[in-house]
């Protein structure tokens, strides 16, 4: 008997995973819009002058079909045991901490804790991390990460700069610091006009300086105390920064009992899988007097509005992308999630934990020392932790090809020595083996011997605080773990509606192959041939991305998205330099450009000249045209968000182009926006020269609670030659981040989302992000004003909701964000690119269900403003300003002149699994008025 086959493919993971809305949800949503269809709406929305005229080429994988080829390619990374060291070690991620932590969406799904009252559990684990680097550098104050080790250095000699009291423009660097940190602070500090001075500590005259980096232990294994030299360089007003390693300082002098002014590194070996070079969460501590010029995230203990503790982000004001042009610094992100993991790391294993693991990793280290010395190795290291460099002579390739047969790899330094680094993964087999490596059989028996002098030893205890001293049944940290999270509200709860930073699907197919070890255990600088399978996921995830950006070349180094704008704007001047024109140092931008374009032009040494805004938000193209010709041949570039910042298609954008290339300019296009241009437009072929991708919003990296990110940059084939190069791979220009392709790891996840999703299925996807976003428009239009349109009355894939004529009455931007929680919502982006506005972007991930829901939502929210119009209650009285209820209001005395329902249990908000914040409002002026970032005694939490 014959039947009719059903058309539903249940292995289509654009349309039946990742895309929200079902064909039919999308002809109603249509429908509301007044669109006749899904193609009608993108010619009504982009110009037809921009489009592509090709579709993107490659086919779609079902997610059994993506893990099947993330498993063969895989096979063919080689695993070994990388002794290679060098700020990168062996660690072993505690299984609880994997599943609940790296694996789960509560934590890797949550934006920035720029809402507090919805981000209590993220804030709190992050002051345990800033806790817990404040107590092993002695330093007492830490930020919640920073990107990399080396960008962490870089980011210290700016801070030293502008702290430093010495009318010297030199910087010291210690010859015995890690070669990519060496590299990436010569990088940073050319546009900077800092002089770099590299030498032996012993050399450093501090009368030529404003401060000093130095590696502890050093790169070689040295351990040497830097008190006297430190000293010196207090006294003629210098700046003193150590790179240091956090598992060391449980068994080594502190920097701090140095005397030392900050401290940097990379928390990487708490728990953090190598991933071929990362995410891994970099730190920075600093002395009290300091901590307003730190670059960076720092979370505080304040109070919510019923005196309550509660944390949030402190000194925000002194973040980098708020002060624009005037930045020290273009850091704009974190590596949250990571610096979670570590803190964890440190409260799984608590002080005396930590001790043992280092003890255990230096015992070792002592006894093959002691081995080799035995058999007449020259171990040129006197006083060390965990490393030894030694003297192999002519005999080096042969010691690597034996340590390689023995399933190792070794440090090559320079043609005749060799470095091992062992850490907390090598075992009696693996000390076996390196030194079967050297013709060495058996071992040496255990003593209780350091390999430092006494004098180095540290002396003062660390991580006293009670939450470092939790029970250490598996079952209490996995309750501590999942308390935290309930406090937070991420993408697995609700839709994050947030202009301009995309919140899309973070599919699970996605984020598996991350934790498989053959992608996690790679060292970044192990031999190429050992990394083939990444090899291999590297070119095709760069072709791919250059098909359909329409560049040339991908650098994937850049490990954030302020980190692409850096690289690529260094790039742009390399280039003119490269053609004599090494006088244009002007870069335009517009006034609604997002605050880390100016900061990263700043970074990288261009003089910014703002360009106005139309009335309808567009591009002032006849101001730009004036003031491209007023810098003439010093144009070096403009910078461009396309869309606009405004969440609109700009008609004029290549008359922008054309009119920078006319005055010899290069043409700077944000990648921010990319997901309502994939398969629609190529930024390469509108007139952009260079573009980062954030791979974090566009490509389904999750946010993470703030980090981790990429910013891969793409380029024509004029600017190639150009890109970043590494001290580990070669090339001509200085690399921005630690390892050759940043964090090599997170790209797969952008690579299983091009392959699943195939070039159809990412053009779809565009185009439902538009239709969500209008939808959406449609739908409040009356109730709000939504701020631009297109000419043909469309937004992008944002909408902008002006909400400042609600302060008439006296209510605020803030007042909506925070009502909005008690619905189960993360407010869209606030006062951002229009202060007093709402930002919302939906995504083409969202259900139609959801979305209505929000909508729903901020319909209830229009009426309460229309009843402190009408004069019926008053703001201060109103829900909206004693927004968000909490459970703790619900139960106390209610005397408010609204019904518990209406202010618990609004319209939008879920009854059964409601989400209720675990604070009232944050009172941020508190917070900054009584600073405190490190954790709280526990009689405050009582």
């Amino acid at each position: 008997m014959h039947f009719t086959p059903t058309d539903y493919n249940p292995y289509d993971f654009a349309n039946r995973r990742h895309i929200g809305p079902s064909p039919a949800e999308m002809s109603e949503m249509l429908q509301a819009v007044g669109a006749e269809s899904l193609d009608a709406l993108i010619d009504e929305t982009v110009p037809p002058s921009i489009r592509q005229d090709r579709p993107l080429s490659w086919g779609p994988l079902s997610e059994g079909e993506l893990l099947a080829r993330m498993r063969e390619v895989a096979d063919k990374n080689t695993v070994m045991t990388s002794l290679i060291g060098q700020g990168y070690y062996g660690t072993i991620t505690p299984p609880t901490i994997q599943r609940n932590i790296l694996e789960n969406p509560a934590w890797y799904t949550a934006y920035t804790p720029y809402q507090p009252e919805i981000a209590q559990g993220r804030l709190e684990a992050l002051l345990n991390f800033q806790t817990m680097v404040a107590d092993l550098t002695g330093l007492p104050m830490a930020n919640a990460s920073l990107l990399d080790e080396s960008t962490a250095c870089a980011e210290a000699m700016a801070m030293a700069q502008r702290i430093s009291k010495s009318k010297a423009n030199g910087f010291f660097i210690d010859e015995n610091c890690h070669p990519q940190n060496i590299a990436v602070v010569k990088t940073r500090a050319e546009p900077m006009g800092i002089e770099i001075i590299i030498g032996k500590p012993q050399d450093l005259d501090p009368s030529q300086v404003f401060g000093a980096l130095f590696q502890y232990p050093g790169t070689y294994g040295e351990i040497h105390d830097f008190t006297d030299t430190i000293t010196a360089l207090h006294e003629h007003k210098a700046l003193a920064i150590m790179a240091t390693d956090l598992l060391a300082l449980c068994m080594i002098k502190e920097p701090g009992a140095m005397g030392a002014d900050i401290a940097v590194g990379s928390a990487q070996r708490f728990g953090v899988p190598l991933g071929y070079g990362g995410p891994h969460a970099g730190f920075m501590s600093c002395a009290d007097q300091h901590k307003r010029q730190m670059p960076g995230r720092i979370v505080g203990v304040s109070i919510d509005s019923r005196g309550n503790q509660a944390y949030r982000l402190a000194l925000q004001t002194r973040e980098q992308h708020i002060r624009r042009e005037k930045a020290t610094s273009n850091v704009c992100t974190a590596q949250a999630l990571l610096a979670v993991m570590a803190s964890m790391y440190a409260v799984f294993h608590g002080p005396q934990g930590l001790r043992a693991i280092a003890e255990r990793v230096h015992s070792m280290t002592e006894r093959l020392a002691r081995a080799l010395k035995a058999a007449g190795a020259k171990v040129e290291i006197t006083d060390f932790f965990d490393t030894i460099t030694v003297e192999v002579g002519v005999g080096q390739a042969g010691i690597m090809a034996a340590a390689r047969h023995q399933g190792l790899n070794f440090r090559k330094v320079g043609t005749r020595h060799v470095g091992i680094s062992l850490d907390e993964t090598c075992d009696e087999s693996v000390l076996q083996r390196v030194l079967a490596a050297f013709g060495i059989t058996g071992v040496p028996p255990h003593r209780a011997q350091r390999g430092f002098a006494s004098e180095l030893a540290r002396e003062s205890a660390y991580l006293t605080h009670p939450i470092f001293h939790m029970n250490r049944a598996e079952s209490e940290m996995m309750r501590y773990m999942r308390r935290l999270s309930d406090r937070d509200l991420a993408l697995d709860r609700a839709m994050i509606p947030l202009g301009s930073c995309t919140m899309k699907l973070n599919a699970a197919a996605e984020m598996m192959p991350i934790s498989w070890p053959k992608f996690a255990t790679l060292h970044p600088f192990c031999p190429p041939e050992q990394a083939a399978g990444y090899a291999e996921m590297l070119e095709d995830l760069s072709a791919k991305l250059c098909e359909l950006t329409g560049y040339d070349a991908m650098s994937m180094q850049p490990n954030s998205g302020a980190q692409g704008e850096y690289a690529g704007l260094l790039t742009i001047k390399a280039y003119h330099k490269s053609r004599g024109d090494e006088a244009r140092d002007i870069c335009l931008i517009p006034m609604s450009a997002h605050g880390t374009n100016p900061a990263s032009a700043q970074m990288a040494g261009l003089k910014v000249v703002a360009v106005k805004s139309a009335p309808n938000g567009d591009i002032d193209v006849e101001d730009f045209r004036d003031k491209a010709a007023a810098a003439g041949d010093r144009l070096a570039a403009c910078m461009i968000t396309y869309p606009s910042t405004h969440g609109v298609f700009e008609e004029t954008v290549r008359e922008v182009c054309e009119i920078t290339h006319e005055f010899g300019g290069q043409v700077y296009i944000d990648g921010a926006n990319m997901n309502a241009m994939v398969g629609l437009v190529k930024p390469g072929e509108i007139g952009g020269d260079v573009s980062h991708l954030n791979l974090h919003k566009t490509f389904a990296i999750p946010h993470g609670g703030g980090g981790p990110g990429m910013g891969p940059i793409g380029v024509g084939a004029h600017l190639a030659p150009f890109l970043p190069g590494h001290p580990e791979t070669g090339g001509s220009e200085g690399p921005v981040s630690a390892a050759p392709y940043g964090s090599a790891s997170i790209l797969l996840i952008s690579w299983a989302y091009c392959l699943m999703m195939g070039g159809e299925g990412l053009t779809q996807a565009t185009r439902v992000a538009i239709l969500n976003a209008n939808y959406i428009a449609s739908r409040l239009r009356g109730a709000y004003q939504v701020l631009f349109i297109g000419n043909r009355g469309r937004v992008a894939h944002e909408c902008i909701l002006d909400t400042r004529p609600f302060a008439e009455a006296g209510v605020t931007v803030d007042d909506i964000a925070k009502r909005l929680m008690d619905c189960g919502f993360h407010a869209p982006t606030m006062s951002f690119p229009v202060p007093g506005t709402l930002m919302v972007e939906p995504t083409e991930s969202e259900t139609k269900a959801e979305i209505d829901r929000f909508i729903t939502a901020l319909l209830t929210i229009r009426e309460e403003i229309k009843a402190v119009e009408a004069g019926e209650i008053s703001a201060e009285d109103s829900p909206l300003r004693h927004a968000p209820h909490t459970v703790e209001d619900l139960v106390a005395d209610w005397d408010r002149a609204y019904s518990r329902e209406q202010g618990c249990f609004p319209p939008g908000s879920f009854r059964v699994d409601k989400y209720w914040p675990p604070v009232g409002r944050v009172d941020n002026v508190w917070g900054d008025r009584n600073l405190s970032c490190v954790c709280p005694p526990m009689s405050d939490y009582a």
